[in-house]
């Protein structure tokens, strides 16, 4: 069994690893804007790693990729139904 301070170091390792690779998605996106080319199977493989922290975030949290999904596409749902879309923050 973990001790809370290894489980704060993986959640904290796998946080950052995620803003790693999100950069890393990012970068090929910008390769595109300043070059004109992207390539997709670099940028399919970083999305890949992407998910792998997402889904190392969400087990350290004690939840599931399928948990995040359900929860991010109700909250969705629920800024649609109220034309709340548009904006900035989780609770508009």
């Amino acid at each position: 069994m973990q001790t809370c301070m290894e489980e704060s170091k993986n959640l904290n390792y796998m946080a950052l690893g995620l803003a790693s690779e999100a950069g890393e998605v990012a970068g090929k996106v910008k390769k595109l804007i300043r070059d004109g080319e992207f390539d997709k199977r670099a940028a399919l493989k970083e999305l890949g790693d992407v998910l792998w922290y997402v889904a190392g975030c969400a087990e350290q949290l004690g939840y599931t990729l399928e948990d995040v999904a359900r929860v991010n596409l109700a909250k969705l749902e629920d800024r649609r139904q109220r034309n709340a879309i548009s904006g900035e923050g989780d609770d508009r």
